[in-house]
């Protein structure tokens, strides 16, 4: 394993620095997605649970409409049933044959009667699933518009960006290997303490950058001698000089023109 280069503490600090840069582009990139991501995953869900919801509606529908068929050719059985029992009342030798093709009679056109019953229901069923239907498709079509206006959003802004990103987290990788492990240790740990991602900052007018809290001459003469690394004691943020942040901003905005 090679070991690394010792590094002066000016050479830290522009290398922490430089890192901070590339990572702040890298938010950046990410920031410009925001949540279209999880929107375009959430609309997916959506799309596919109203899809099932309409293929179930369409089986119900297809199963309603079978049972009202058998329902009416079983009507045709009952009513061919009563033809047959009624004939055959014309050659019953007693009453009590009279009295049993009787009851058949009735009892077929009871079941008739409830046939068509359920025929009734079953058809009042369909009319309330297709409404259903109906407003399971629209809101299906509206999601799906959506779905593919935030796709191709995403998918613009990927294609913008996606190779711009893959090379800056090289580039991040690349530079986090000229940096000590314990400093970058703590510089991971920093920035992700902090909401913006700023773990390395340069001074302005007299405070670190984003901060209201003034930074003592002494110390801010200490930052500028670059001798040792040294962090703001409000934020906990490491600090450099303005001359070295805008030497750095220039060195790797230029790497990033190049990308």
């Amino acid at each position: 394993m090679t070991k690394k280069k010792e590094l002066t503490v000016e050479e830290k600090l522009r290398a922490l620095f430089d890192l901070q840069l590339i990572d702040s582009r890298i938010d950046e990139i990410k920031n410009m997605r925001g949540e279209l991501p999880l929107e375009v995953e959430d609309l997916k869900d959506e799309v596919a649970g109203l899809s099932k919801r309409s293929e179930k509606l369409q089986s119900d529908l297809s199963n309603i409409e079978t049972g009202i068929k058998e329902k009416k050719t079983s009507i045709d059985n009952f009513k061919d049933s009563i033809k047959r029992y009624t004939e055959q009342q014309k050659d019953v030798r007693n009453n009590r044959e009279f009295n049993s093709l009787t009851k058949e009679i009735e009892f077929q056109n009871l079941e008739i009667e409830l046939a068509e019953k359920h025929i009734k229901e079953m058809k009042a069923s369909i009319e309330f699933k297709k409404t259903n239907v109906a407003e399971t498709l629209e809101r299906l079509g509206a999601k799906q518009t959506h779905l593919e206006h935030k796709e191709s959003e995403l998918n613009s802004i990927m294609a913008e960006t996606e190779r711009e990103e893959k090379l800056l987290l090289e580039k991040s990788i690349e530079f986090q290997e000229n940096i000590e492990e314990r400093l970058l240790s703590a510089y991971t740990r920093i920035r992700n303490g902090v909401r913006n991602g700023l773990a390395v900052v340069s001074i302005e007018r007299g405070a670190s950058g984003g901060s209201y809290f003034t930074i003592p001459p002494q110390i801010q003469m200490e930052i500028a001698g670059r001798k040792k690394i040294i962090t703001d004691e409000h934020s906990g943020r490491i600090l450099v000089d303005s001359v070295l942040a805008d030497e750095e901003r220039e060195k790797i905005e230029a790497i990033i023109a190049k990308i």
